[in-house]
């Protein structure tokens, strides 16, 4: 093991934290996306506080923080106008037995930042609006086959994305086989499986753009596919929305879909996710129309009063401040620093930075060029012991000039070090014990 002063930073009440964590929690966390696995061994702070782009953990160790809430601060921790419009609402009940008005409200409000829908439903989580888009597609088409994207990472935890992945546990072969797939940005691949599946395939579900572009008229391609094969087409916003722009994908690319859904940046850390699209198809789910009920979303919590006022405020917020081009700003300042500081340690090639501006990742390749765990865990270690966490390089709102300069002088050292394990061509002694994990795995 290197003796280089990362070996001296240690995290040991987080450690004694997650293993209290483990003892009451399945995986130790409630998002596996959060999970210890996915960091260093012995190194996955447990935090205790944040504020704007910082986060401290229990032992007291501040960082700049990336990736907030796994994309949904994109304000800033504690933003005081949307903590503002939350604390006004809690002291007038926050869930009641008949609508408030609030809610009407807060529909109008998404409805004029998204003027693609007409109408919207608010759930907690995205899983329940996206899974609730596919249940609607399914009764107006009649059709029993849902096509996802292959090339985006997730869609929901419900049966019928989960047993497409290697969690598959506990899913009924059925219910998966159900679940077909297309490649992003291939109208001819799309349109064969459509073929193969004629008048099967009730909706195409996908995020409209993620770290690539859409290929020049792609999105338009997929609308008339969805128009001609009579299916519905569904845009999963819950990265896209808001931090593409304030109308998500569907308003920067000038392409509606039938359904779309969103959620994280919505309520800036408070738990609002919403399902929106054409009156036609979302009334089905309503009580003025004379088909069959569908059972749409039906949540306890969904119109909790104080999320709805953070929603609002968010959107507020995004409008008045210019948010969406605040985040391009800030992610081209660091996606150039971090992709200069590789460069001129050597390790250009190696460490990339992808992605939107505003959703930029990194991937850490080997000597061959492979994506790599065990870089990442070298890169992730000397990215904690310098004070910046980092699953990814989504930036918030909130940070500063001042920020991005710091993690870019650690992102500076960590690719030195990142350059003696090339050169040694084993990152083993800077990994500090097992590599990070993929999410999707079989086995624990």
């Amino acid at each position: 093991m290197s003796t280089e002063d990362v070996e001296g930073f240690r995290l040991p009440r987080s450690r004694e934290a997650n293993e209290r964590l483990h003892a009451l929690i399945p995986g130790g966390a409630h998002t596996y996306a959060k999970g210890d696995d996915q960091y260093p061994e012995d190194l996955a702070p447990v935090i205790s506080h944040g504020r704007g782009a910082h986060v401290w953990d229990v032992d007291g160790n501040r960082y700049v923080e990336y990736g907030s809430g796994l994309r949904s601060v994109s304000l800033g921790h504690a933003h005081p106008r949307v903590t503002e419009a939350v604390r006004r609402e809690l002291d007038r009940g926050g869930n009641f037995v008949r609508p408030s008005l609030l809610e009407a409200e807060a529909a109008e409000r998404f409805l004029a930042t998204v003027p693609t829908a007409e109408m919207v439903k608010f759930a907690k989580n995205g899983s329940d609006a996206t899974t609730a888009a596919v249940r609607l597609a399914r009764a107006a088409t009649g059709r029993p086959r849902v096509a996802i994207c292959a090339d985006h990472p997730f869609f929901s935890v419900d049966d019928w994305f989960i047993g497409t992945t290697p969690m598959s546990a506990g899913v009924s072969a059925a219910t998966g086989d159900l679940t077909v797939t297309f490649p992003y940005g291939d109208l001819a691949a799309t349109e064969a499986l459509l073929t193969r599946y004629e008048g099967e395939v009730a909706c195409l579900v996908l995020e409209p753009a993620t770290h690539t572009e859409p290929p020049p008229g792609y999105l338009a391609g997929l609308r008339a596919l969805a128009d001609r094969h009579g299916c519905v087409l569904v845009f999963d916003e819950m990265i896209t929305g808001f931090r593409w722009s304030e109308a998500g994908a569907q308003g920067l690319y000038g392409v509606v879909p039938d359904l779309s859904t969103f959620g994280k940046a919505l309520g800036n850390g408070f738990a609002v996710s919403a399902l929106a699209g054409r009156r036609g198809l979302m009334e089905r789910g309503g009580l003025r129309h004379s088909g069959d009920r569908v059972f749409l979303l039906s949540t306890t919590h969904g119109a909790e009063t104080h999320s709805l006022a953070a929603a609002m405020a968010v959107q507020t917020v995004y409008t008045e401040e210019g948010v969406t081009a605040r985040l391009h700003t800030l992610g081209e300042r660091l996606a150039a620093g971090v992709r200069d500081a590789a460069a001129g340690m050597g390790v250009g090639d190696h460490v990339v930075v992808r992605g939107r501006a505003s959703n930029l990742v990194f991937a850490t390749l080997d000597e061959r060029r492979r994506p790599s765990q065990e870089y990442r865990t070298l890169f992730l270690r000397r990215l904690l012991a310098g004070g910046v966490l980092a699953p990814s390089f989504v930036v918030s709102a909130a940070l500063t000039d001042a920020d991005i300069d710091r993690t870019v002088d650690v992102v500076a050292q960590a690719c030195a070090v990142y350059r003696k394990a090339l050169d040694a061509g084993d990152p083993t002694p800077w990994t500090g014990g097992r590599p990070v994990k993929p999410v999707f795995r079989r086995r624990a």
